[in-house]
This record gives structure tokens, C-alpha cells and sequence, in this order.
């Protein structure tokens, strides 16, 4: 995490979305969340996306991974595993999971009721509106109000269901508090997949609440390299 990134949430703290829903559109998702100054795209940093072909974009879909192409030269992305959040033919959008930071959320989130003894860390989920918060749940039960991803993974998007999940003191094992998000707008991520950037894997959505994130993006990338040279010796198809 950046000095000066750390300092924001250190001495102002953060914002924190004010809608709850379903996040329907990348370029629109600061406009739902109430944060102000997010991209439209993610234009101004997909330049930097290695570009290859080949890459199918089929198994694209909410609840899926992108897992960064070794080599992959983009400074925002490389070495990432992206899980996506949403994904349709307006945009998509995704958290980065595999990047904790060294801030806990009783700093980061000092303003809100139930985050003062909380030890867990913060993660950084993307490079759009780095100081809007989204946050990750798992539940057996349905959450009101939240976003319903894939299985028992909701996303929670207002400040008053992330105050509620506070109160009930989740475990950190089903509960990661991510700064920013990752966003394509339409056709944006098709075309990066058309480019090469990203393997899509379908791991369990337990893969985001990894307990060694910080090693995941190198497991899967060992298996995805594994899978890909089994199937071109089996003469099966590849997975993305």
C-alpha cells in the first residue's frame, strides 16, 4: 500500500457507500455507491494489459476468478486475482482478493460502531475510488439488503449493513473489507480476455476468504498452467 494512501485512511478514515443493490454497471457504480470521482473504465490504466490471443471469453460470469497471466506487465494487476462481483453484458465488476494491507479495520474504519477491536486487515480491491469501501460476507442465510453474489457469498455495498454485520462480529475467516474495486465497462473485459490477460477459474467462492491470500494468486496460476498442459496432451480444451 502506497504512503500516502495509507495516511488518507489513517488520519480521514473512509467513505463508505450509501446504496445497497445490484451493482448493474461498472462505469455507473460510484453513482449507486454515492462516491464521487470514480472512471467511467478503467481506460487509463488498461493500456498497460499484455496482449496475446487466443483467450476465450465464455466462462466469464459473476462469481468467477480472473486470475492475472504470469508476466502479465500491468503495474495495477499483475500477480491479482480478481473476483468478480458482477458480470454482464453492461460492465463487470470484481474485488481483488489476494492483497491485504498492513491497516486493520479498527483504524481504517474507526468511525463506524463494532470496528474497534477488530485486528483483521484491510484489502486493497481495486485501483477505481480507492476510498469508497465494499465488503465481502459469507452466510448461510440470506443477508437483506446486501448483494447476493454466488452461494453463500454476499456483497455488502451501504454503510448501514456494513454497521449491522459490525454489530454481529463476524468471523475474519467470512468477512474482508476491501478499498476500491476493479471495473470494466462494456465490452472492456471481453477485450482484455480476447488480449490474453486473464485465466477465468472456477475455485469455490471460498477462494476469496483464502487463509494465505497472499500465496493465492501463485497456486492458481500453478494450476491453471497445469490444467492448460494436461488438455493440450489429453487433446481437451483448455480452460481460459
Amino acid at each position: 500500500m502506497r504512503k500516502g494512501q495509507r495516511r488518507v485512511i489513517e488520519e480521514r478514515g473512509l467513505r463508505v457507500g450509501r446504496a445497497a443493490g445490484v451493482l448493474i454497471l461498472a462505469g455507473a457504480v460510484c453513482a449507486l455507491l454515492g462516491l464521487p470521482g470514480a472512471p467511467a473504465s478503467g481506460a487509463a490504466w488498461s493500456r498497460h494489459i499484455l496482449i496475446q490471443s487466443g483467450a476465450r471469453t465464455g466462462n466469464l460470469g459473476t462469481g468467477k476468478f480472473l486470475v492475472a497471466r504470469r508476466g502479465l506487465p500491468s503495474p495495477v494487476f499483475a500477480q491479482s486475482v480478481i473476483f468478480l462481483t458482477h458480470y454482464d453484458r453492461k460492465g463487470a465488476m470484481g474485488l481483488i482478493v489476494n492483497r491485504p494491507t498492513d491497516v486493520p479495520l479498527s483504524r481504517a474504519l474507526r468511525e463506524i460502531p463494532g470496528s474497534q477491536a477488530r485486528e483483521d486487515f484491510l484489502y486493497e480491491g481495486g485501483p477505481v475510488e480507492n476510498r469508497g469501501v465494499l465488503a465481502l460476507l459469507r452466510s448461510r442465510a440470506s443477508v437483506e439488503d446486501a448483494q447476493h453474489v454466488v452461494g453463500d457469498v454476499y456483497l455488502i455495498a451501504s454503510k448501514a449493513l456494513l454497521e449491522k454485520t459490525l454489530a454481529n462480529r463476524p468471523l475474519p475467516s467470512a468477512f474482508r473489507v476491501y478499498l476500491g474495486y476493479s471495473g470494466w465497462g462494456p465490452g472492456q473485459l471481453e477485450r482484455e480476455m480476447e488480449f490474453g490477460s486473464w485465466h477465468v477459474l472456477d475455485p469455490g467462492a471460498g477462494a476469496a476468504f483464502d487463509k494465505d491470500p497472499e500465496t493465492l494468486w501463485s497456486r492458481l496460476i500453478q494450476l491453471t498452467e497445469l490444467q492448460i498442459a494436461q488438455a493440450r496432451h489429453g487433446g481437451g480444451s483448455p480452460a481460459s
